[in-house]
């Protein structure tokens, strides 16, 4: 994480428009009646509230001032966080967010903010946690897709996002439930998935990561979900998380509190009934290890043989 959360937009962002609401709603009064005494349009202080748009200095300090908000302090650590809150990422280079997905741009902040970071994976070993070579490999896929240049700074964007999250001190506490069909996927051959999947079980042997698997016979329901990612801000108070979900090339970052705490509860769920525990799964993994390692040596054996 960087030395101040006021540093990250995304999170920044998200402050504000929690704090704004929180004021609006102490005072009982609507976004209607708002608007109406201030001249604005209702969609402007509904996007402003729903993160949609970065508000300006001075039109928070009108709102602060119309819901009778008077702590200086308070007021100073608002307008600092929405001066950030209008700035892009301050580490992506300028030409490299439009490569990069919207919503993967604030996830990434977020992740950084993060105190606890859960993740649901159907078919593959999620970004943040794959290899270099396994990473190249999947990205390969999209060569029609995507540009060169595009696979190029998503690449390095992805081992990026492992060293400022997972590798770096204090690093938040992860909790992962992988589908069994991630075991059975091979991503660029044998060596290159045995290694992924050993490196899996390195980061699982870590303190603060926990690795589960869930089986193929909790029923089809479990994939429709999809892939997703919570991640939450606060340890003591769980509506402070917010969702990334990614299907293809498409993707998105969801902060409306009764989706994400669907997800959330669909999350335990996975977590706390369906999945194996975290030593059966380890030995799951490193017996697909095993397999992997076994299917390539009869390979090398086979072209050994061949004239």
């Amino acid at each position: 994480m960087s030395d101040s959360q006021g540093e990250l937009p995304a999170v920044s962002r998200r402050r504000v428009r929690l704090a704004l609401r929180a004021a609006r709603e102490a005072t009982g009064l609507s976004q209607g009646a708002v608007v109406k005494e201030l001249g604005w349009s209702l969609s402007k202080l509904q996007r402003v509230e729903i993160g949609e748009v970065a508000i300006s200095p001075t039109d928070l300090r009108a709102l602060l001032d119309h819901y009778g908000v008077a702590d200086e302090g308070r007021i100073a650590r608002l307008t600092d966080d929405a001066r950030v809150a209008r700035r892009e990422r301050y580490w992506t280079e300028q030409d490299d967010r439009q490569s990069l997905p919207a919503g993967l741009r604030q996830l990434i902040q977020f992740e950084e903010a993060a105190s606890i970071i859960r993740i649901y994976q159907i078919g593959v070993v999620p970004g943040l946690l794959q290899t270099a070579e396994f990473a190249g490999a999947i990205l390969g896929w999209w060569d029609q897709s995507l540009s060169e240049e595009d696979r190029r700074i998503r690449y390095e964007h992805r081992l990026a996002r492992r060293e400022r999250v997972i590798d770096r001190d204090g690093a938040p506490r992860l909790q992962l439930v992988i589908s069994e069909s991630v075991l059975q996927h091979e991503v660029g051959g044998f060596e290159v998935t045995a290694r992924q999947f050993e490196e899996l079980v390195r980061v699982a042997d870590r303190p603060g990561v926990q690795v589960r698997v869930l089986p193929f016979n909790v029923g089809a329901y479990t994939s429709s979900y999809g892939s997703f990612t919570i991640a939450q801000l606060d340890d003591a108070d769980a509506e402070d998380a917010v969702l990334y979900r990614e299907v293809y090339l498409q993707d998105e970052l969801i902060q409306d509190p009764d989706v994400v705490s669907d997800h959330q509860k669909a999350f335990e769920r996975f977590w706390g009934k369906l999945a194996y525990d975290e030593e059966v799964s380890r030995a799951m993994i490193v017996a697909r290890i095993y397999e992997l390692k076994a299917w390539e040596a009869r390979a090398k054996a086979a072209g050994a043989d061949s004239p």
